[in-house]
């Protein structure tokens, strides 16, 4: 018989664990000394790289819409803790380190989460939203990921309105599963991010022009059934353009899909 591990015993257990792996982190950005962005300012820097908008409300299968108003609580409160956030050369952007903890005392609310490839739900959840809507602002960047968690191992439900390829999200579980992002160039970065009621906004700028724009794109999407199983396929290219002349400077395979589907799809759209 297999043994479990110890945040398999008991919730106890489990939470032991998940304080464990937070200390474990702390303890290694104290030691390698990580120099993090923290100066935020109310003036938006003159060059707006890339913005988008994200519907906050979003009907997911059979979810409590609920969850879905308490997220929108949720992302309020973290917004306000990221806004006007200047990222400077050398600097590195930290999802949590800017967040906090959530709690009940900070104001947040239980929402949707994603549990051993199950949809549930806890307090703070519903922020991998906001974590999407930056990475997917930095891809269209020259910023530098250097730590990003995927939760598209599984496609947990249809698309609602999907305007980014799928494949392109983040998974975020304070403080162990972070978003983190570093200034490698010579130019200041800016976080601008604000909830209007409707939608989750964001605005990543910058103090000078970029030198390239770029596209994200999907190739080759289809679902396809192995041995009785439904999985969503396909690959994720981020194109570089130089902004002058307009031409392709270099083509990026950046994510191979190959996520169980856990939702049922029409026959009809399955590849044979």
């Amino acid at each position: 018989m297999k043994r479990k591990l110890l945040c398999e015993m008991s919730p106890f257990a489990y939470r032991l664990s998940v304080e464990k792996e937070i200390l474990k982190r702390r303890l290694l950005d104290w030691r390698h000394k990580t120099l993090f962005a923290r100066q935020r300012t109310e003036t938006s820097l003159p060059v707006v790289v890339y913005r988008h908008n994200s519907l906050i409300r979003r009907r997911l299968g059979n979810v409590n819409m609920q969850l879905q108003e308490n997220k929108a609580t949720n992302l309020a409160l973290a917004v306000d803790r990221i806004d006007g956030l200047l990222i400077r050369p050398g600097e590195t952007f930290s999802v949590w380190k800017q967040i906090g903890r959530t709690s009940k005392r900070k104001g947040y609310k239980e929402g949707l989460t994603i549990a051993k490839g199950q949809p549930s739900q806890g307090i703070g959840g519903g922020l991998c939203q906001l974590s999407n809507l930056i990475h997917w602002m930095v891809l269209h960047s020259e910023l530098t990921i250097t730590e990003h968690h995927h939760h598209d191992g599984l496609d947990l439900f249809p698309d609602f309105g999907r305007q980014i390829p799928f494949g392109t999200g983040t998974s975020i579980s304070y403080n162990y599963i972070d978003y983190r992002v570093r200034n490698d160039t010579a130019n200041t970065y800016q976080l601008r991010l604000r909830v209007d009621g409707e939608y989750l906004c964001g605005e990543l700028c910058a103090a000078e022009m970029l030198a390239h724009t770029f596209h994200i794109h999907a190739e080759n999407e289809y679902f396809s059934c192995e041995d009785g199983t439904v999985y969503r396929n396909g690959q994720v290219y981020r194109d570089t353009i130089d902004r002058v002349s307009g031409s392709l400077i270099d083509s990026q395979l950046i994510r191979t899909n190959h996520a169980k589907v856990m939702y049922d799809v029409p026959p009809e759209k399955i590849s044979r």
